[in-house]
């Protein structure tokens, strides 16, 4: 077995034994042992009582998280036309059409999050066995089939983050940055769980958030107690 490197041993003794913390108990423990070195993302990671295989447990959504989330987001944009100059003008990073979607089938996948505007869905629907698995299928119900591609382009870029519970039930997602103040990370943390909990699905039985739990890019993960998460 490989011998633990010197952060790895001491970030492991600092989350022994600690487990179902505040929110805020939890962001102070990850912030103090973020010691890579590059800026970690703060990682959500939420367990919840639902099978997304039944469309009436399915749980998506979107959220602006108050504080941004550090990171830069790649926009593409499907576009044509004024549309596709609107699009430019607001800062997405890619903007086409056929030539988009021949260079995405082409192996080129060189952006985060894919908007288009509904003309579009046709050429964008050749593309569903391509973006879907990576969560990046453009959907009316998170905002990116949208005939106002500029504030799509200015909402992703500007700290919105899109959830989709994954086959297990979990959702996960970056909240921000290791870097940020701790009272700017609680927020953010908070407002994405609130997120997750108004899209609590109708075909949900039982317990809906069965567990959370909250890291940083190269650190170990601690557990948050439920019910401190979701108060308000």
């Amino acid at each position: 077995m490989a011998k633990l490197g010197k952060r790895t041993t001491a970030a492991r003794e600092a989350f022994a034994g600690k487990e179902n913390l505040t929110v805020e108990e939890a962001v102070t423990l990850i912030k103090a042992n973020a010691n890579a070195k590059f800026d970690e993302t703060i990682e959500i990671a939420m367990a919840l009582g639902v099978d997304p295989r039944h469309a009436d447990q399915m749980v998506r959504g979107v959220i602006g998280l108050p504080n941004g989330t550090g990171k830069t987001v790649r926009v593409a944009v499907f576009a044509r036309g004024p549309k596709a100059e609107e699009a430019q003008a607001a800062g997405a990073d890619i903007v086409g059409a056929e030539d988009l979607m021949e260079s995405i089938q082409g192996g080129t996948i060189d952006f985060d999050r894919c908007i288009a505007t509904p003309d579009m869905m046709p050429i964008v629907g050749r593309l569903g066995k391509v973006l879907g698995p990576r969560n990046l299928m453009p959907n009316p119900k998170v905002g990116t089939v949208t005939m106002d591609v500029a504030q799509a382009v200015k909402d992703s870029k500007g700290g919105q983050v899109q959830f989709k519970a994954e086959k297990a039930g979990v959702v996960h997602a970056g909240v921000g940055k290791a870097s940020f103040d701790e009272a700017k990370l609680v927020e953010n943390i908070r407002a994405f769980i609130g997120a997750v909990a108004a899209a609590k699905p109708s075909g949900s039985k039982g317990t809906y958030m069965k567990k959370i739990a909250l890291s940083s890019t190269m650190g170990p993960g601690v557990t948050v107690d439920v019910n401190n998460a979701v108060e308000s």
